[in-house]
């Protein structure tokens, strides 16, 4: 199978990582106007330097045009002080240009969050008139182009999902509650009850160790896969694994953790394991989940503190989210977190430290990656891959199986500078001899 237009955004070749360089051309341009000022300084103490005005009883005439020459070298139209006041105005200009393209793109992200905020808030205060800020387009394009097949109409129009998760919090404004989308997350996130996480060892394997991203993402979907053990009659009841990767002479060079995606559908008030609804929700509010918990014991347990090796976070879906909400509190609590592999997950609200390098995969026509109504953020360390593959059900087009881990074969064959980059710092995870998985299930405390 092959994906078909794939594009990537930010990473070394993005936007983001052009404004570093703009910055540190401003700062280069100050050192050097600096120097200059410095070099013109230097250069005036010859004007009253002793041996040369003691030079002017023997040649005065020769004195003079030097001293002529000296002080239109330094302070002249074009002499060094002039130029180094020029190259300074050119580094505060570089300076300035970097902020405003920044600014300009907070303001549009705002701006496109408000347009949705007020949609909404139109649709519930009056439909008749919402087509005037946008929420008629969409209800236009439901009568107009849906057949009755909620899920083909859906798989075709995935782009509605980031307007209707936009607009509900103006709508619920309309009713009275006023909030914006992370206090509607928070509000939510409130319903389900969440708890401290009891980790299992489950198991001890060494599977062939990764040498790319396909094979990460492959792993990524053994540990999906509850039915594919030993034992067919008897899913599999962990939801986590370690990976230990190590070198020919047996040291550690680093830890991969596969986190799979949503395992539970359950209703606000209930919890059903780590993997339910409730962590998702949980997580895309900020909170520091069970399940997320629960990675940082099975690390513990692993090993990874002590040996301060490299550690990757990969996931799928709730797993992408969890993955990259926990790089925070990992790296502060002494984990050595240097990258994340998301596929398929709403991960744009989500701060991420800038030495943690992100590679997220998204697939155009499925609807998860919409449910934060934002874009990834175009980051020297954020690398986003979208793509197009349409196999016309929710589930096809979120799936890893031929569909992200047919792109990760894809983008292993090279081609783009930011993905190329982020494969460049894979060495620790991609480069071993041998590996030893551990296995974990996370619980609820209380629950059995």
């Amino acid at each position: 199978m092959t994906v078909k237009n794939i594009e990537v955004s930010g990473g070394a070749g993005g936007f983001d990582a052009k404004y570093e360089d703009l910055a540190k051309m401003g700062d280069l341009t100050a050192d050097v106007a600096g120097d200059t000022l410095k070099t013109a300084a230097a250069g005036h103490k010859f004007l009253v330097e002793p041996d040369v005005l003691a030079s002017s009883l023997l040649n005065p005439g020769g004195v003079v045009k030097f001293e002529a020459a000296m002080a239109v070298a330094l302070d002249g139209p074009n002499g060094l002080t002039a130029t180094s006041a020029g190259i300074g105005l050119r580094g505060e200009a570089l300076k300035a240009t970097r902020i405003a393209y920044e600014m300009a793109d907070e303001l549009a992200a705002k701006g496109l969050d408000a347009g949705r905020w007020f949609a909404g808030l139109a649709v519930a205060t009056n439909p008749l008139g919402a087509a005037v800020v946008g929420g008629g387009a969409i209800a236009t394009d439901v009568y107009l182009n849906y057949d009755g097949d909620w899920e083909k109409w859906l798989v075709n129009h995935p782009g509605m999902v980031d307007n209707l998760v936009g607009m509900t919090p103006g709508m619920l404004s309309a009713l009275g509650i006023p909030m914006d989308l992370a206090t509607s997350l928070d509000l939510l996130a409130a319903t389900y009850p969440d708890s401290d996480a009891k980790v299992s060892d489950s198991r001890t394997s060494n599977p062939d160790e990764p040498k790319n991203l396909g094979d990460l993402l492959d792993g990524l979907a053994r540990r999906n896969d509850s039915t594919a053990h030993e034992d067919k009659d008897n899913p599999d009841p962990a939801n986590l694994d370690v990976q230990i990767i190590r070198d020919a002479n047996g040291k550690v060079t680093g830890y991969v953790v596969d986190v799979p995606g949503t395992k539970e559908w359950n209703a606000p008030f209930t919890t059903k394991g780590a993997n339910d609804l409730g962590t998702n929700v949980d997580a895309m509010a900020g909170n520091n989940t069970v399940l997320q918990k629960g990675i940082e014991e099975a690390l513990r347990r692993a090993g990874a503190q002590d040996t301060g090796a490299p550690v990757m976070l990969v996931g799928h879906s709730q797993g992408g989210i969890v993955a990259a909400q926990s790089t925070t509190d990992l790296v502060a609590h002494g984990y050595n977190v240097t990258h994340v592999l998301t596929a398929g997950s709403p991960v744009g609200r989500i701060d991420v430290p800038g030495n943690v390098q992100v590679l997220s995969l998204e697939n155009r026509n499925d609807i998860v990656p919409r449910l934060d109504a934002s874009e990834n953020p175009d980051g020297a360390n954020r690398t986003t891959v979208q793509f197009d593959n349409q196999q016309n059900t929710v589930a096809g087009n979120h799936k890893i199986e031929g569909n992200y881990a047919g792109v990760a074969r894809q983008l292993d064959q090279g081609g783009n500078p930011s993905v190329q980059r982020y494969k460049d710092g894979l060495g620790a995870f991609t480069g071993g001899s041998s590996s030893e998985m551990h296995t974990y299930r996370v619980d609820r405390e209380g629950e059995q």
